[in-house]
């Protein structure tokens, strides 16, 4: 019989040494997964992440601990829509650490992230998601999320990036 999985997700602080070191290592698991680049963070980058995310009032991350272990993090950031008039978020990373897949972990912190959207009035949330990374998209899929478009005949929103 396998052993009950004690799943706790919330809203991280911070400046909450326990969430700061979950939000680092669980990041970095991503970052060291083929879909997230496949090298690992910058030690430079981990030492001063959660305090750079705490100066952004318009940040927010959502963890999942299983037993008390970090297993997942979705990083967050309002941003405006002006067509609606309203905040929107943006969900930047969303990670899974590879032994705590297949538990629903990521619908659970969409969850979250939704409750979160709505009590900011947010208008919708949006995501960036690899081509290849169907495990991902299906999940993004389950949870209501489609490829962003206004008009077909326009096609698909497409995301560019010019790194500085």
């Amino acid at each position: 019989m396998e052993e009950a999985k004690d799943i706790l997700v919330l809203q991280a602080s911070y400046t909450n040494p326990v969430h700061a070191e979950a939000i680092c290592h669980v990041l970095n698991g991503y970052a060291e997964d083929p879909m997230g680049g496949g090298h690992s963070l910058p030690a430079e980058v981990l030492a001063h992440l959660p305090e750079e995310l705490a100066k952004r009032a318009h940040a927010f991350s959502v963890l999942a601990f299983v037993n008390g272990e970090p297993a997942g993090l979705i990083n967050c950031f309002e941003g405006f829509s002006t067509f609606a008039c309203r905040p929107l978020v943006n969900v930047h990373d969303v990670a899974v650490m590879p032994a705590f897949r297949g538990l629903g972990l990521s619908q659970k912190m969409l969850r979250k992230v939704e409750d979160i959207a709505r009590q900011r009035g947010c208008c919708k949330i949006t995501l960036e998601v690899l081509e290849g990374n169907a495990v991902a998209q299906a999940s993004y899929a389950k949870f209501g999320f489609a490829p962003g478009m206004f008009d077909p005949a326009h096609g698909l929103m497409q995301f560019w990036i010019k790194p500085l």
